[in-house]
């Protein structure tokens, strides 16, 4: 277990420690009772992060179990500095920038010296958001199910309808712009078009990265049994994306997806910068972790149903984002126990499985 998550223990009491000193730093007066505050808020974003990102973990770890170490070695390095700093600091900073016409290190400094002003500005373009980390996500939720090679369903009644779509040409793209239309019938007319552009564009770049990974990797391989690489023999789909740089680029892009929730709900605990950096970046490392847990312990093999779960609960975070796009709010804990009711039931209903398996033989 140590060998899985100490590196992330580590660090989690490193940004702890820097918790507790930034707010004895900046509300000296408080003393004490500013660093429990600091420390408590940054744990409960911590949590945050690892409740909504849970899914995220066992998506990575079903398109990296096929990968070799070095681009094992590339997704722990590279992979957690584009996370963790990237994602959850430099990026929400360009969105404000890019959208307010500021330089960046204006609003870094207004990030520091007015968080309320940096907070109100960011989720000024909450839609934007929110319609391109959602359509992003409901294509990962739908091309996992609109695959006729899949024959091994959690839900048969819906899976098996599902498959048999994917014989219809873009019908996960047709559904995606289906959702986004909706999404923007709702919206203020003066916003819409923004909201419609950063929904295609979420579109586009996923497609766009499987393009590019059908590029590099050529055509799909078989194995020996005449099975594709890729799947288990019961068919199951045990990857999305080859490994390489396709396949790296579409796990940074799902957790971007995915760390825009969170930091947008972050903002509603606190709109001091730095905590809501800190625990978001210990959520982010935990889910790394258990990444490489999932992928080395093979637990994706011993739940069959895990996989399906993660994506149930990546199609429920899409929907709600686009949702959340139209003004409806969805509270960040309804969203995080929703992903982990549905990993916990995916859990149990493996464990059934396997008892039956084990019965019958």
């Amino acid at each position: 277990m140590m060998k899985h998550f100490g590196f992330s223990i580590i660090f989690s009491i490193i940004c702890l420690g820097l918790a507790a000193y930034w707010g004895f730093a900046h509300h000296p007066e408080a003393g004490v009772q500013a660093m429990i505050t600091a420390l408590t808020i940054t744990a409960i974003l911590a949590v945050m992060e690892v409740s909504l990102s849970f899914d995220n973990a066992v998506v990575n770890a079903s398109v990296l179990r096929n990968w070799d170490h070095f681009w094992k070695m590339i997704f722990l390095t590279v992979g957690i500095l584009i996370a963790v700093f990237g994602m959850r600091l430099v990026f929400p900073v360009v969105i404000v920038a890019v959208t307010a016409d500021m330089g960046m290190m204006d609003v870094v400094r207004m990030a520091l010296n007015n968080p309320i002003e940096y907070s109100a500005k960011l989720m000024a373009h909450h839609a934007e958001i929110a319609a391109f980390g959602g359509s992003f996500l409901l294509l990962v939720f739908l091309n996992f199910f609109l695959d006729e090679g899949k024959d091994t369903h959690w839900f048969r009644w819906l899976e098996k309808r599902l498959a048999n779509l994917a014989n219809v040409p873009a019908m996960s793209v047709f559904l995606a712009l289906i959702g986004l239309l909706i999404m923007a019938a709702n919206i203020a007319e003066e916003s819409r078009l923004v909201v419609v552009m950063a929904g295609i564009w979420g579109i586009v770049v996923y497609v766009g990265v499987q393009v590019l990974s059908h590029m590099l990797g050529g055509e799909p391989e078989v194995d020996e049994n005449g099975n594709a690489v890729g799947h288990d023999a019961n068919g199951a789909p045990t990857g999305i994306i080859k490994a390489g740089i396709g396949g790296f680029i579409y796990l940074e892009v799902l957790d971007a997806s995915f760390s825009f929730d969170g930091v947008i709900g972050a903002f509603a605990i606190t709109s001091d910068v730095v905590i809501i950096m800190l625990g978001l970046a210990i959520g982010a490392m935990f889910v790394r972790s258990m990444t490489i847990y999932l992928v080395d312990k093979g637990t994706l093999d011993a739940y069959i149903y895990l996989e399906h779960g993660a994506h149930y609960a990546i199609g429920a975070l899409a929907f709600i984002m686009l949702a959340s796009g139209t003004g409806l709010h969805v509270p960040e804990v309804v969203t995080g126990l929703i992903g982990v009711a549905f990993i916990v039931w995916a859990v149990i209903a493996s464990i059934q499985y396997n008892k039956r398996i084990e019965q019958k033989g």
